[in-house]
């Protein structure tokens, strides 16, 4: 007697489709988003800057130091120097090093975001 033959039927795509829809969905709708903070820049021009009666600080910013100055100083140190104590519209000139990368510097901005009294300069290379 001869074996009778089994058809194969045809594999329907569509409920893998809704199973993957629904992981995907599932997925998104539990997922969360980090929000990255943002940190203003401004080009410099010639306008003019509001003149303090107080003399120009200067900051160094290496990779591994931090000066104010010529003071050493750590990014967490920085809110309570002597930047606190400085008159409205201070100017704050910042020196980058040859291998400051840009997480070094915008880590210092973010600090120095706390200090609103500071008139911000980045120096270019």
């Amino acid at each position: 007697m001869a074996k009778a033959r089994r058809r194969r039927r045809k594999l329907s795509m569509t409920s893998l489709i809704d199973v993957i829809f629904l992981l995907l969905l599932f997925f998104m709708l539990t997922s969360t988003f980090s929000k990255f903070s943002e940190v203003e820049l401004s080009a410099a021009g010639s306008g003019a800057i509001l003149p303090s009666d107080s003399p120009p600080l200067f900051l160094q910013l290496e990779p591994d130091s931090l000066r104010l100055n010529g003071e050493d100083l750590t990014l967490t140190d920085l809110v309570a120097s002597s930047l606190v104590k400085v008159d409205q519209g201070t100017v704050l000139l910042i020196s980058l090093g040859n291998a400051v990368n840009a997480q070094r510097l915008t880590d210092l901005l973010v600090a120095l975001r706390g200090l609103p009294k500071l008139h911000v300069t980045v120096l270019g290379t």
